[in-house]
């Protein structure tokens, strides 16, 4: 069983596979992060979309199929719990595009609204 693509050692269909499903909502800012890695990973661009904040959501989302996500590393966070309502996340989200390895190293910023958490933007 291998572990899901956020990194925790749950398989997908336990771990993220619950969020992207509509079976459940992710319960803080780390795991709406994580989720939204995997969901890069096996390319569900409806759940990217539909966790991104409408403020800043955009129109339409293009998932690159030359892009191969490698692995995702948290490096910390600020609030985001299970009773906040706001929070960061920095990570680091390893991928291959076209043969070149890169990593994306982003701080980003989270929202719970109506008991749901949303993707605003990179700080």
């Amino acid at each position: 069983m291998a572990s899901c693509p956020c990194g925790l050692p749950e398989a997908y269909g336990a771990c993220c596979g619950p969020f992207h499903r509509g079976e459940q909502h992710a319960p803080t800012a780390e795991r709406l992060m994580r989720s939204r890695y995997s969901a890069f990973d096996v390319g569900d661009r409806d759940y990217l979309l539909a966790t991104w904040h409408p403020d800043t959501r955009p129109r339409r989302l293009r998932l690159d199929p030359g892009q191969e996500w490698l692995r995702l590393e948290v490096v910390g966070h600020t609030g985001g719990s299970l009773l906040a309502n706001e929070g960061t996340v920095e990570f680091r989200a390893y991928y291959r595009h076209r043969g070149q390895d890169d990593v994306l190293h982003e701080n980003s910023r989270f929202v719970r609204e109506a008991g749901r958490w949303y993707y605003v933007a990179a700080l």
